[in-house]
């Protein structure tokens, strides 16, 4: 469902966010790099907005420097782990049961971008690492 997308090996991500929201920024941005994009996502948060820090693709977040929030415009920021939202075994079912439901019904479409034999773990894990995958990666046994 994007309207647009920015590959960031190739493009200045923090230009292309201010051409595609005519210099508004993002309400919500969703990262999931990290370390090596921290600073870019907070630079794409609009004032008063969210950034969602999800993964450490590229390494941990670290010397978090609260008043940069600040100066970007009173941004809020999250860390989410599933663990903090399937904390119990209800909730993990009911939220499992959302998700197969959405994908059953085609709400959710999941893309496999490529598959591996379990031989080939750590071809997959350099690939991953290097963010050179697309979609989900799959471990065949």
């Amino acid at each position: 469902g994007a309207w647009a997308t920015i590959d960031r090996t190739r493009e200045d991500v923090v230009q292309r966010v201010l051409e595609l929201t005519d210099g508004q920024k993002c309400p919500v941005v969703y990262d999931s790099v990290g370390k090596s994009s921290w600073e870019i996502s907070l630079d794409c948060v609009a004032p008063r907005g969210l950034l969602v820090s999800f993964g450490n693709a590229s390494g941990a977040v670290t010397g978090v420097n609260l008043g940069v929030l600040a100066q970007k415009g009173s941004l809020f920021v999250t860390r989410p782990i599933l663990a903090g939202y399937a904390d119990t075994a209800p909730r993990l079912q009911a939220m499992a049961a959302e998700l197969f439901e959405m994908i059953a019904s085609g709400k959710i479409e999941v893309e496999i971008g490529q598959r591996f034999a379990l031989g080939e773990a750590a071809e997959a894990q350099r690939l991953l690492a290097a963010g050179s995958t697309t979609g989900s990666t799959i471990l065949l046994p």
